[in-house]
């Protein structure tokens, strides 16, 4: 079994082979785990493979996101996300969502999605049993097949998210299923994420983004990308500096959010990364995109405060106040929308 290499020359992010923690003896579980404690405290990032979702199963995923947003406009309306952030699922259309980092005014969020806003459309689902915010679907003859692939290709994602948990919590040396139980609700959110095709000149003037510079406000997110590429994360050593984090073949790309970098008091770092200028087809025209991240967050009850071992009285004092997850995450929700 293999263990950690990088990316490419131009990407910080490691690529570990996940298998030995999935599999592996004792030893190999806690080194694994070392290898991704280390990988978050440096970049907020890490590549993952053999991670357990079959690529064929990742590939089907985006032919049915490529045919939901080949859909007609008034199609794709038929399950629409509802106003405000509160209720994050269904279709969310062009110039609806601006990620923004940091920005809480209503006013000012107004100001910046009006002057610069983010080119992309997007579909939320999550579990079936979630009865905070329920599943807002297609009519099944309008797209048929689409939503029970989802529905499986959710529980795929969710699996990984706790096999992930777990190896976080051998690296805190934490009962493994101390994260896990945390999460056992699945309030975990499937996107698929369309960028289209626009005019270069847009985005090189900055009269549009894909995504904006910003850090997730979960726990963990999944992400896996087309072949296209675009994803950027910033070099912690040198803030405003951002470096490329092109797609692997057959791996996951796994980033800390908000809440965890606040749960181990720094330990793990969310990293602000952004979509960047994609390829040029066309002459003046960018590449469209595809893109899958599954994000997690605790039940909505948990508190988040300074895990043990990640905090003391006299060299490292808890950084942050006490909040809930569903306290901290509606907050940043209500600024999406």
């Amino acid at each position: 079994m293999g263990g950690t290499s990088t990316a490419n020359g131009t990407s910080p992010i490691p690529v570990i082979d996940f298998d030995r923690f999935l599999h592996g003896s004792s030893e190999e579980k806690k080194a694994t785990a070392k290898q991704v404690d280390d990988a978050f405290h440096n970049v907020g990032f890490v590549y993952i493979k053999n991670h357990g979702i079959p690529q064929e199963q990742v590939d089907k995923c985006f032919d049915w996101s490529a045919k939901f947003f080949a859909l007609p406009t008034e199609k794709k309306m038929l399950c629409p996300h509802p106003p405000g952030g509160s209720h994050h699922r269904g279709y969310s259309g062009m110039d609806v969502e601006k990620v923004s980092q940091n920005i809480y005014d209503r006013d000012e969020i107004d100001k910046i999605r009006t002057a610069i806003p983010d080119t992309k459309e997007s579909f939320e689902s999550g579990s079936v049993s979630d009865s905070y915010q329920p599943n807002i679907w297609p009519p099944p003859d309008v797209i048929p097949g689409f939503q029970p692939f989802m529905e499986s290709f959710y529980l795929r994602c969710a699996a990984l998210v706790h096999d992930v948990l777990r190896c976080l919590a051998t690296a805190l040396g934490m009962d493994p299923e101390a994260l896990s139980d945390t999460h056992s609700e699945d309030l975990f959110q499937l996107r698929l994420l369309h960028y289209p095709s626009v005019p270069a000149k847009v985005l090189k003037e900055k009269e549009r983004t894909r995504i904006s510079a910003h850090s997730d406000f979960g726990t963990i997110t999944l992400l896996f990308q087309d072949k296209v590429g675009g994803l950027e994360v910033e070099d912690q050593c040198h803030p405003g500096q951002f470096k490329p984090a092109p797609p692997v073949e057959g791996t996951c790309l796994v980033n800390i959010g908000d809440l965890m970098e606040r749960w181990t008091n720094g330990r793990w770092k969310s990293t602000v990364h952004r979509v960047g200028e994609p390829p040029i087809i066309d002459g003046d025209m960018c590449m469209p995109r595809y893109s899958i991240p599954f994000f997690s967050v605790a039940n909505l009850d948990t508190i988040i405060d300074a895990l043990p071992g990640c905090w003391d009285e006299v060299s490292n004092p808890k950084k942050h106040e006490t909040v809930t997850a569903g306290g901290y995450v509606q907050m940043r929700m209500e600024a999406l929308y």
